[in-house]
């Protein structure tokens, strides 16, 4: 995913969005496991969107709790 579009999206969304990735890596993993891999590159692309979203999400939480403090 493009890092803009995920900016672009409330916090509930990027939370479905992160769980809905952490299934699909999961698949992966098992697809793997079986020998029913069928790209080599997708595990890579799914761990690199959920680490987007993980920053993005600290992000949030770090500059809302910055902003409290003041």
């Amino acid at each position: 995913m493009k890092i803009k579009a995920l900016r672009g999206m409330p916090n509930g969304e990027l939370q479905d969005e992160l769980l809905k990735l952490r299934r699909e890596q999961f698949n992966l993993r098992m697809q793997a496991a079986t020998g029913q891999a069928a790209r080599a590159d997708q595990p890579c692309k799914v761990r690199k969107d959920i680490a987007r979203i993980k920053t993005i999400l600290r992000e949030r939480f770090n500059s809302d709790v910055t902003e409290r403090a003041k």
